[in-house]
C-alpha cells in the first residue's frame, strides 16, 4: 500500500488527504477558454474570470448563485449575435484537459491507506464535464467511487481561500485537521487551509501527485 513521503507528510501522523481538482486531479488550461470567447466575440475574458466591474459572473457560477441559463443569458450581452447555449458551454469547457490515468490508479492505490476527499472550486458546467469524463475514460459512475466525500463550491455554497470553506469541510468530513493534508495547487488557498489547521501541500503544475507518495520498490 502506498504511504506519503516524510517530505508530503512532513512528520505528521496523517490518516485524511484532501486533493483539489483541477490542476492536481484534473489538466485544465485556462487561456483555452479565454481564446475560444474572444473567437465568440468576447474581448473582455480573462484568467481572473471577470466580466467587467460588477459583474462577477463566472464567480458566481462558481458558487452556485445562478444557474446555468443565467450564466449563458449575461455572457451572450458579451458575445457576437447569434452565438448559442452550447458554443458558451463548449467554450467554457475548453479549459479542462484529461484526467491522466496514472493519478486515478493512484488514486485507487491511495484510498486503501487513507480517507481520500476532494474540495474544488468549480462550477455545474464543469462539473458534469469532469464527471462525464471519468465515467467514459474509468466506467465510474460517480466521484464517491473513489473519494469518500466530494466538496464542490457549486454545491455548497462556499468558495476557496475563505477559511469558512475549511471550517466546513473539517466539521462535515469529522476530520481532525493535525491528521488531515490538504493539496492545492493555489498557494493562497494553502495559506488559508493552514489558517484554519490543515496540513498542506502546495503542488503547482506541472508538479505530480504521484511524487507526494513513496514508490513501490
Amino acid at each position: 500500500m502506498l504511504k506519503l513521503t516524510p517530505a508530503a507528510s512532513q512528520g505528521n501522523a496523517i490518516r485524511n488527504i484532501i486533493f483539489d481538482f483541477g490542476g492536481v486531479i484534473c489538466n485544465i488550461d485556462i487561456r483555452l477558454s479565454e481564446l475560444k470567447f474572444r473567437e465568440l466575440g468576447f474581448k473582455g475574458f480573462n484568467p481572473s474570470y471577470s466580466v467587467e466591474e460588477g459583474e462577477d459572473v463566472f464567480r458566481r457560477l462558481e458558487g452556485g448563485k445562478i444557474s446555468i441559463s443565467e450564466f449563458s443569458s449575461i455572457l451572450k450581452k458579451h458575445l457576437n449575435p447569434g452565438v448559442t447555449d452550447d458554443e458558451i458551454l463548449a467554450a467554457w469547457n475548453a479549459m479542462i484537459l484529461d484526467i491522466p490515468p496514472q493519478r486515478v490508479r493512484l488514486l485507487e492505490e491511495v484510498r486503501k491507506s487513507y480517507r481520500i476527499f476532494i474540495l474544488s472550486n468549480s462550477n455545474e458546467i464543469h462539473y458534469n464535464k469532469y464527471l462525464d469524463d471519468f465515467s467514459k475514460n474509468y466506467g465510474y459512475t460517480s466521484f464517491g467511487d473513489i473519494f469518500e466525500k466530494t466538496w464542490f463550491s457549486f454545491q455548497i455554497h462556499l468558495q476557496k481561500p475563505t477559511k469558512k470553506i475549511f471550517e466546513y469541510v473539517i466539521r462535515d468530513g469529522n476530520l481532525d485537521p493535525s491528521e488531515t493534508l490538504f493539496v492545492d495547487d493555489t498557494i493562497q488557498h494553502i495559506e488559508s487551509a493552514n489558517n484554519a489547521g490543515l496540513r498542506t501541500y502546495h503542488l503547482p503544475p506541472p508538479e505530480e501527485i504521484t511524487r507526494l507518495f513513496e514508490q513501490p520498490t
